[in-house]
């Protein structure tokens, strides 16, 4: 008995890890919008759905736009299937989106200067409940800008930086809670020793008077 609040203990614990870092949640990040020349990259469209709205039928349209003006020509195309557009970016597109269709990203092989410009993601969705359908659409703008080099990006240090310290605060913060845990466990561990101790050291006799007398 005395092994089961360590068990406890334990896997609350566990719970807490698993809660923070395995539980699945859809964020509508931005896309980066600088490319390297001969990178591949990837052009993030994420549309977030609530839980009750899955089932719905999702196209997702992709057009771009050169950074001197123009109009928008179609490249990318999902509707059940995938759609590659005769374009400049012929056989070098690839869909990275997701089962669930919350993410809609596509992403450019081979990345050149000439690539730069305005990238639009459209997303249509039909869902289906039992009285209507209704349509849901939204856009997303991506500026992407080609460099020929790869430059330090002082917002990543930033980020990353700030990534560790959140490891480390975490870290030291369970390892608090499990020493804590652990000293409660003792301390009732102990105070059930000294309890045990405590009724050995009673004399036989005055241990039946200890007995609590049962009425009829």
């Amino acid at each position: 008995m005395a092994a089961l609040p360590r068990l406890v203990c334990a896997s609350l614990v566990v719970l807490v890890l698993w809660a923070g870092f395995c539980s699945a949640v859809c964020v509508e990040v931005p896309s980066e919008t600088e490319a390297v020349q001969g990178k591949d990259m990837k052009l993030l469209c994420i549309s977030c759905m609530k839980r009750e709205e899955v089932t719905a039928n999702t196209v997702v349209e992709w057009f771009y736009r050169p950074q001197e003006g123009g109009k928008d020509e179609p490249i990318y195309e999902y509707r059940k299937t995938n759609h590659e557009f005769p374009s400049r970016f012929s056989g070098r597109l690839q869909w990275n989106g997701s089962k669930d269709m919350q993410d809609v990203s596509i992403t450019v092989v081979n990345v050149t200067l000439n690539d730069s410009g305005i990238y639009t993601c459209n997303i249509t969705r039909e869902f289906e409940f039992e009285i209507h359908r209704p349509l849901f659409t939204s856009s997303r703008l991506i500026h992407l800008t080609v460099v020929e080099e790869a430059g330090e990006d002082f917002t990543s240090v930033i980020s990353e930086i700030m990534m560790y310290i959140l490891l480390v605060f975490l870290t030291l913060w369970l390892l608090i809670e499990m020493v804590y845990c652990y000293r409660k466990v003792s301390k009732a561990e102990e105070a059930a020793q000294e309890n045990a101790t405590d009724y050995l050291a009673i004399p036989s006799e005055n241990k039946e008077n200890c007995a609590v007398p049962v009425e009829e």
